[in-house]
Order: C-alpha cells, then sequence, then structure tokens
C-alpha cells in the first residue's frame, strides 16, 4: 500500500476492485560497485547505466520553460533525459524521463549542486518539489539558498512513458466492493478482478513489465545525475522513495554526495514486498487508533463520542449503512477506507477527515460524498490516478517474486483481520495482482553499505503506519555510519516536511554544512492538529 494524498491521489484505486489509498561528468562513465543483483563487479547493466550515464553527460538537459498544463510556472524549468528501457541494451529501446529544476536562490559561491527529490509510491511524481521555493516553503528556505531543487517523474509515471492497466473511468467507478469478505465467494470473486487486472496491466503495458523495478529506477537517477552534469548528487527520499534511496546508495555509493530518507521501507530482501504489506496492516491498525483517541478527546468539537470506543463504533456503524447502501449511490465500504485511511497516514488529514465524518453524524451526508466518491468530470485526476496505481502495482511485482498460493495469501490476511481488521483486506487485494504477475519478477536488491557512500541521514517517527519504525532501524544497520534522527510518540508519514524544530534544524546543518550528531537523536513529536 502506498502514500495517500486526498482527491490528488498517489495510491489510488486498488487493483481488485477495491478503492484502496493504500506505500534519482565527472564519474559518469565509472562502473558501479555492485550490479542489479547486488553482486560486485560491471555486470551488464551496471555497464549499460555507465553507458547511458555517459552519453547523457554529454547531451546534457535542454531546460525550456514547463509545457502549459503540466502545472509548473517560470521560473521552473522543465527538460527530458533519455535512457534504456532495459540496461542489459543500453543501445535499445530508449525511454524519455520528465525533469525539472529550479536554481539555488542563493548566491552562486553557496551553491552545492543539486537536491533530487522523490516522494514515494512507487507512482509518486517528483515534479511538484521545485513549487517548494515558489511556494515560499518556510521550512526549506534555507536549503533552497544552498541547492537547485530538482525533480523528476520515474519510468512509466506521469509524463515518464506513462503506463496503465485499464480504462481510467471504468478504474474510479463507484461503489466497490467490500474488501472484507463476507464469504469464500467473495473472495473467488476479488480473485477474479485480481487476474483481470494483471492481464490488463500485460495487455496495456507489457513491454515495459519487466522493466519496471526500482534498481532501474535507480540507474535511471544516475543517468539523470550524469544530465545534469552533476559528479555527486544530494538526495531526498520520502516513504517508497527511501527505498530507491537505498538502492542508489548501494549501486552508485560514489556518487552520492549527501542523502536523506524520511520514512523509510524495510529494504531487507526478505521484507520486499509481500512482508511489507503485511507489516503495514498491523501498524495502520495502531495509527487509526491513535485518530480515534485524539477525536475523542476533541469531542467538543466533533461530537462523536468521549471515547475511542464510542469513535469506533461509530465508524462501524457508517461502515455497515454504507455497506446496505452506498452513500449517494457511490460511497461504500471501500470508498470508506480510501478516504478515512488519509487520517492515520498523515496528522494534516485528522481535522479534514474528523470535520466531514462529523457532519455526516451530524445530517449533512452530500459532505461525505463530495469526499470520498470518484468525479468522473476530472479525467485528468482519473488518468493520473490509474497510471500511479499501474506504476505502483508493477514495480511492487516487478521488484521480488510473490507467493502464487492463494492458501498463503487466505492464510496470512484472514489471521492478520482478526485483530488488525482496518486495512488488512483492502491491502490484500490491491496486491494480489502480483500472484499471477505476467512479466518476470526479480530478487530485490541486498541493500549494504559500499566503499564511497557518504553518512546518510535517516528520519522516521515511532508510529508511522505506512512505514514501520523497524524499517528505519534496519537500514541505519544496514548503511554504516549512518544517523538516525527519531521523532517519538508522532505517527505522521514524512517527517521532514513538517514544523518540528528539533528535526527541521538538523535537516539543514546536514545539507548546508554536511553536520551531523555525534549519536543518534530522539525530538518530541511535533504538535498535534488543533481542531
Amino acid at each position: 500500500m502506498r502514500e495517500n494524498r486526498p482527491k490528488s491521489r498517489l495510491l489510488a484505486f486498488g487493483s481488485a476492485g477495491v478503492l484502496v489509498t493504500a506505500t534519482l561528468i565527472a564519474g559518469a562513465v565509472s562502473a558501479p560497485t555492485a550490479g542489479a543483483a547486488g553482486r560486485p563487479g560491471p555486470d551488464r547493466e551496471a555497464k549499460g547505466a555507465a553507458t547511458a550515464a555517459a552519453r547523457a553527460a554529454r547531451a546534457g538537459i535542454d531546460w525550456q520553460d514547463c509545457p502549459t498544463g503540466w502545472g509548473l510556472a517560470k521560473p521552473i524549468q522543465c527538460g527530458w533525459v533519455s535512457v534504456p528501457l532495459d540496461y542489459a541494451h543500453p543501445y535499445g529501446k530508449q525511454i524519455k524521463l520528465a525533469v525539472d529544476r529550479i536554481g539555488n536562490t542563493g548566491t552562486p559561491q553557496e551553491r552545492q549542486g543539486a537536491l533530487v527529490y522523490n516522494p514515494g509510491g512507487p507512482g509518486g511524481s517528483g515534479l511538484r518539489f521545485p513549487t517548494r521555493v515558489t511556494n515560499k516553503n518556510a521550512v526549506w528556505a534555507k536549503v533552497a539558498k544552498a541547492y537547485d531543487f530538482v525533480g523528476f517523474d520515474p519510468r512509466g509515471v506521469g509524463h515518464s512513458a506513462p503506463i496503465s492497466c485499464v480504462d481510467p473511468q471504468e478504474f474510479v467507478k463507484a461503489p466497490k466492493a467490500d474488501p472484507v469478505p463476507d464469504s469464500e465467494a467473495d473472495k473467488t470473486a476479488q480473485r477474479k478482478l485480481a487476474r483481470e487486472y494483471a492481464e490488463g496491466c500485460g495487455e496495456h503495458s507489457g513491454a515495459m513489465l519487466p522493466h519496471m523495478t526500482t534498481p532501474n529506477t535507480a540507474r535511471d537517477l544516475d543517468v539523470i545525475r550524469a544530465a545534469l552534469g552533476e559528479k555527486k548528487i544530494n538526495y531526498l527520499g520520502v516513504s517508497y522513495g527511501t527505498y530507491l534511496g537505498a538502492v542508489y546508495g548501494t549501486l552508485f555509493p560514489g556518487h552520492l554526495r549527501r542523502m536523506i530518507v524520511d520514512s523509510v521501507v524495510d529494504p531487507s530482501r526478505e521484507n520486499i514486498w509481500y512482508q511489507a504489506n503485511l507489516n503495514q496492516d498491523i501498524a495502520f491498525e495502531g495509527r487509526w487508533k491513535d485518530w480515534e483517541n485524539w477525536v475523542a478527546a476533541n469531542d467538543a468539537a466533533f461530537h462523536l463520542g468521549t471515547t475511542r470506543a464510542a469513535v469506533q463504533d461509530k465508524w462501524l456503524q457508517l461502515r455497515a449503512t454504507a455497506k446496505k447502501n452506498p452513500i449517494g449511490g457511490l460511497v461504500g465500504p471501500a470508498e470508506l477506507i480510501s478516504f478515512f485511511q488519509s487520517a492515520p497516514y498523515y496528522d494534516s488529514s485528522w481535522v479534514p477527515v474528523a470535520t466531514v465524518f462529523s457532519k455526516y453524524v451530524a445530517g449533512d451526508t452530500q459532505a461525505l460524498v463530495d469526499a470520498a466518491a470518484p468525479d468522473l468530470s476530472d479525467t485528468a485526476g482519473n488518468i493520473a490516478s490509474e497510471n500511479s496505481n499501474a506504476v505502483y502495482t508493477a514495480v511492487e511485482c516487478a521488484d521480488a517474486k510473490w507467493p502464487t498460493s492463494w492458501h498463503t495469501w487466505d492464510r496470512d490476511n484472514t489471521r492478520l483481520n482478526k485483530s488488525y481488521p482496518f486495512m488488512t483486506w483492502a491491502n490484500a487485494w490491491m496486491n494480489l495482482p502480483c500472484a499471477t504477475w505476467p512479466a518476470k519478477q526479480h530478487h530485490p536488491l541486498e541493500v549494504r553499505t559500499h566503499h564511497g557512500l557518504p553518512k546518510v541521514l535517516i528520519v522516521q517517527s515511532t508510529r508511522d503506519a505506512a512505514t514501520p519504525y523497524a524499517g528505519a532501524v534496519e537500514l541505519h544497520h544496514r548503511f554504516k555510519g549512518s544517523r538516525l534522527i527519531t521523532e517519538k510518540d508522532a505517527g505522521s508519514h514524512g517527517v521532514t516536511g513538517l514544523v518540528n524544530p528539533c528535526i527541521n534544524q538538523r535537516v539543514d546543518a546536514y545539507l548546508i554544512d554536511g553536520a551531523l550528531d555525534g549519536s543518534d537523536v530522539t525530538c518530541a513529536p511535533h504538535a498535534t492538529p488543533k481542531p
């Protein structure tokens, strides 16, 4: 399951009929330290990546005003970088990646190079990153003086050879089936939808699917580095972007200058990706309860109950009502989960979600329909949602071997659902296409420290639902010399963008001065939202 953003969803409709908002010039020709399977030495893909990077270093990027309709006004500039579809054949088919940038706001003497960003997903676009400068985001103001902010659409995403698995308008139609099965017949129906979705991916985007891997996106990131004219890049990755950073740091350790990873995917091979999704189900239940406790503590504002149990009871009542008769004819349990799960994802959603819930209980059903139902008139948004979901599925299915036995899926999710019912089955159906995936599934890279890797800054909240805290500890162990900042008793996904001086000051110190604390740091949580 990927990260959810209300309305402009980065995780959109689950493939199996569930609406779920669930989850990179000198030195350019030097071979990376490790190859696609983590083997030391210049394997075919490593040589291909070096070839492509050398070619990109010569070509550079023809920066222009961004195309109309991209929502990226001057002084942000856009360009294209060509990369091989298959790095084992660097002179074969090429695809174009969309890249954008805004120059550092300080003097030329203050400039420290490019800071390249990935927001996660897989399937998220990084092109909005330079708008942190144009929108005068105060958290990033000091860093913007030193760095060009560079974003990109990863392969398959948005403007970068986008992939698709199903007609977008069909993809967003509601209501979808309740993800929690009542019978074996319900499970059979969801399995059929998952299989059909996987087949649709093969039919619509089959040539791309074998190459939609995180290691290939990391190679793309290195080609972008070369095209930027940078010997080394600085990298900021959030959520799945942390796994992309971990893979990049393993494959290209000498091409990194500084790296921050925020809300960290556990990079161990046994975690990618089946186990990662099971672990999310447990963490989401905990953060869901955190939100319910907050709602209860603010009953004067929301009138949903003074205890968590009372709030949960109202949630179950709402769910049962929507199951019997979808609200507004469009919002059933699947749509409710899609909307409500943004609260355990992001603290910024606590007030909006509670407000909509409160209005519904008070008799205003339209607010809930407006918030949770799809908008069939938003064709551009629906195309983006379908594409995002397609990339999410393609990358996770291609990165690793998945269980092909339904018995395994049924056993694991039935067991988890007993104690962690909020997200378990919705997450299962979203990922089930990987059980019948029509393209090659690879073995995950063994993430580890190689010579040249700089000291990495890891930032993580202890109660993160999408990327549980253990992932940050695991990457900290694997990347020698790294430092871990723990935001204790907090759980918003994506920490570096929030206002917490204990964290913000350390991020600035690291990116601007290369300074790290002598040991790991624990910070108090950022401010709790106020109704």
